[in-house]
């Protein structure tokens, strides 16, 4: 880490971590050790206030200009096909109505690259199914409050507690509920901060009938908040029936259906190609994507010094950088490939600040988590270039 960077770290691991872990795990975040191996690292990522404040208004205007490309491509399937939103998807894409401004996802999550000079750049949207959320809004305020540093997620509880409010899911579900332990603890946290009565369930024990969903009880689910990525209804076994059962208005899914034209990386490169044709855009919002969004296309248009990865990739998975010949660098080995199943996305790389914690030097990817329309939780994630399954979580807090 530089001497001028917007970031320092602060604290040293306390002795007694497993108490720590445990204190963390009563309140609700059980995977801070992941198989004996330390998941969460035991101090706190400072950023510069100032940093944090052009991070923040820099989402907002982001998630504006994202929101009305998607209004703007919704029903055209053409830039559906360009942006790999598989094709089973597009009737319920087209027949659902699309939710009111700014709040196609109610709960999704910005990921930067903000260097050590306080650069930030944009590096993809979680719009459909983001974790981090027991990182961001229970332990990180927590860690902070212990260290005395200023932590910006206090209203993470309170922004849930509204958009489910609205939303009314009688059903959260996510795959594994019960053994796995983020996924399990992320709907837990959800339903928690909700203040409703709510089930939980594991979408494996879910099915269709005749159009409408029902959980292993055989009960009817009619509004459900689910962690299941929408791009794999596709290749599911059901996925078309669940696809069927939201077209028809038999079933309420949140994220919305919609939050997939948000998820998909091919939107990067849809609002980069409008860009540069000077399409859509006024001047205002072409100054923050020249500012803060980096060249994206869905061909390999780069000499050098640029990422691959899929449009549906996820923690790390097919991430491949590529140096500046353009010779393949480093990639991804740990997550699952979906280049196999939906097209590839190619980005210029940009600079991740790098910090040296007790656990060693990692690279930090800085998340945001926008909640209800409205930035309001920073997620420290700290790995190596590529930021996969196998990085640590860090709490960041702002001074």
């Amino acid at each position: 880490m530089t001497d001028s960077s917007v970031f320092e770290v602060a604290g040293q691991p306390a002795h007694n971590r497993s108490e720590r872990v445990k204190q963390l795990a009563e309140l609700g975040f059980t995977w801070a050790d992941l198989e004996e191996e330390p998941y969460w690292i035991d101090q706190i990522v400072i950023m510069n206030e100032d940093v944090y404040a052009e991070l923040e208004a820099a989402a907002s205007m982001l998630w504006r200009i994202v929101d009305k490309t998607v209004r703007y491509i919704h029903g055209n399937h053409h830039i559906y096909h360009l942006i790999g939103i598989p094709e089973i998807l597009w009737e319920m894409l087209d027949r659902c109505p699309i939710p009111e401004e700014g709040l196609i996802s109610r709960y999704a999550r910005f990921d930067f690259a903000v260097a050590h000079d306080g650069a930030i750049k944009l590096l993809e949207l979680n719009a459909d199914t983001p974790t981090g959320y027991v990182e961001a809004s229970i332990a990180t305020p927590w860690l902070c409050r212990q260290a005395g540093i200023r932590s910006v997620n206090d209203r993470m509880a309170g922004l849930v507690a509204e958009a489910w409010g609205i939303e009314r899911p009688d059903t959260a579900a996510c795959i594994g509920y019960g053994e796995h332990l983020e996924d399990s603890g992320t709907i837990e946290a959800l339903v928690r901060h909700s203040g409703l009565d709510v089930r939980l369930v594991d979408c494996l024990d879910l099915w269709v009938d005749e159009g409408v969903l029902k959980d292993g009880e055989n009960r009817e689910i009619r509004r459900m908040f689910a962690l299941y990525p929408k791009e794999w209804m596709s290749v599911d076994e059901g996925g078309d029936a669940l696809a069927y059962a939201i077209e028809t208005g038999n079933l309420a899914m949140f994220n919305p259906p919609h939050s997939i034209l948000m998820q998909s990386k091919g939107l990067l490169a849809a609002i980069w190609g409008m860009f540069e044709l000077g399409l859509l855009f006024g001047p205002e919002e072409r100054e923050v994507i020249e500012k803060y969004m980096l060249p994206t296309y869905n061909k390999p248009v780069f000499s050098g010094n640029f990422v691959s990865k899929s449009m549906f990739g996820r923690e790390g998975g097919s991430v491949k950088l590529y140096d500046n010949a353009g010779q393949l660098e480093v990639e991804d080995q740990d997550g699952f490939d979906t280049s196999v199943m939906f097209p590839t996305v190619y980005q210029q790389r940009a600079e991740l600040a790098r910090i040296r914690t007790a656990e060693g030097e990692f690279h930090l990817l800085t998340g945001l988590f926008i909640l209800n329309g409205t930035p309001c939780g920073l997620l420290g994630r700290a790995g190596g270039l590529i930021t996969g399954n196998t990085s640590h979580f860090i709490a960041i807090g702002v001074k």
